[in-house]
């Protein structure tokens, strides 16, 4: 274990963020064995002693399938209210599955007013803390409820990075429906292979493809401005395929996994 990876496995306030695509089939249907397995995982670090807050997207793509729409109105108001749909049953899963596991969640939706305004980011904070400090889950999502484009975050890769920054966190782990970063498209080069450590967003913007899934909001794009935005503020930052949550146990335990990028407050010549 080298002394990056000595240093990631300390870390003790942890943001976990899944994506739609992780979180559901490809018709819009939860994947509720996934589901399942990242609660189990989540509340045994918990009961370790971890402090976990969760992001979680899926709200808009469980919806479609619930509703059973092919894909996401195009209108404001038409997204807003799939979204209402769609995060009361989110939730009301989240909330089984981790009570099955004896531990206890609360929701938080923000908006980007929520996190511009100061009156408002010290609530934030001030609740995430306290809940931590009772040792509850917290899982934040967007409003999309009420956003709209003028106070949207728009992705939840960016969320997730100003959460983490919000939280003081340690590290912050984007799961996906790929390994990590490439350094070409996995899907067309099969000669791409996994860049496991980034200390330098800037020598592989390049490298981040288009958009995601239907169901998803973003791509890598997004994912590269969340490490950018984490190891600017002194957060380590992951990408590691979400089809494996168990992941995370190697992740604490020093191995490499997907990618790493390197927060700016640990200097290249400590390794």
């Amino acid at each position: 274990m080298n002394d990056i990876q000595k240093d990631v496995s300390l870390a003790q306030r942890i943001v976990v963020k899944v994506g739609t695509s992780t979180l559901t089939y490809e018709s819009g249907t939860m994947n509720l064995k996934l589901i399942d397995r990242l609660s189990m995982v989540l509340s045994d670090l918990r009961n370790q002693g971890k402090e976990i807050i969760l992001v979680s997207s899926g709200a808009q793509g469980i919806a479609l399938g619930k509703l059973g729409l092919a894909e996401k109105p195009k209108d404001t108001k038409g997204k807003q209210a799939i979204a209402a749909v769609g995060q009361c049953e989110l939730m009301y899963l989240y909330d089984k599955l981790f009570s099955e596991y004896n531990n206890t969640v609360a929701q938080i939706l923000v908006t980007r007013d929520d996190i511009a305004i100061p009156r408002r980011k010290r609530n934030i904070q001030n609740t995430v803390t306290t809940l931590l400090e009772m040792g509850i889950i917290p899982i934040v999502n967007e409003n999309d409820t009420v956003s709209y484009d003028e106070i949207e975050i728009g992705d939840n890769d960016t969320l997730s990075a100003v959460v983490a920054d919000l939280v003081d966190a340690d590290l912050l782990i984007l799961f996906s429906d790929i390994d990590g970063l490439y350094s070409d498209d996995p899907h067309k080069n099969k000669n791409a292979r996994l860049i496991p450590v980034v200390y330098d967003i800037g020598e592989v913007k390049e490298l981040a493809g288009g958009a995601g899934t239907s169901r998803g909001t973003g791509g890598m794009v997004t994912k590269l401005e969340a490490a950018e935005y984490a190891t600017n503020v002194g957060i380590h930052m992951i990408i590691a395929n979400g089809n494996n949550v168990d992941a995370i146990y190697d992740i604490l335990e020093g191995k490499p996994v997907g990618t790493l990028f390197v927060s700016k407050n640990f200097e290249k010549s400590n390794e």
